[in-house]
């Protein structure tokens, strides 16, 4: 019971807080994909041009290969592109512009890429502070990470419907 409640306290302000950065609207730039195969084509095509401007250096640490990385360091340079496009824009529903600027992808511009910071910081505390701490579920290799609560959207799902589909 103290741990539901700890819980509770711990992620009451977190979610709060990610409730209301998904709240704030600010209009997308016109360079910004909006349809679903926009997206994807889009970012298929910046992860592409970034592969071929690495290669060599995929398995240096990420920190090595690009500049401004403050999250995911010692995770190797290609696997950090798989990491942005299938983790971060496809569990959020959203391209590589909603967080940067593209071409200039080192550059902090764009409160959305300080928001997944935050929020990547708040998964790891849920997942190694929190999670891997429950007697009962030691055992199981708990995970919380963006598609937790996003599912493909921007704004986190809060009601869910039986078969799982966000209402």
């Amino acid at each position: 019971m103290k741990l539901r409640f700890l819980l509770a306290a711990f992620l009451s302000p977190l979610l709060a807080v990610g409730m209301a950065y998904g709240q704030q609207t600010s209009p997308a730039p016109t360079d910004e994909p909006s349809t679903p195969e926009a997206i994807k084509q889009f970012n298929d095509d910046k992860v592409a041009e970034l592969s071929k401007r690495i290669a060599g250096q995929e398995k240096q640490p990420a920190e090595a290969v690009f500049k401004n990385i403050k999250i995911l360091t010692g995770v190797p340079a290609g696997n950090l592109l798989k990491i942005m496009q299938m983790g971060y824009s496809r569990a959020l529903g959203t391209s590589c512009a909603h967080c940067h600027v593209p071409g200039q992808w080192e550059k902090d511009d764009k409160k959305p890429k300080e928001i997944a910071r935050d929020m990547s910081k708040m998964s790891h505390t849920i997942v190694f502070d929190l999670l891997r701490n429950i007697d009962g579920i030691k055992d199981r290799d708990p995970l919380v990470n963006c598609t937790t609560c996003h599912r493909g959207q921007l704004k986190p799902a809060l009601n869910l419907d039986a078969d799982g589909a966000k209402k």
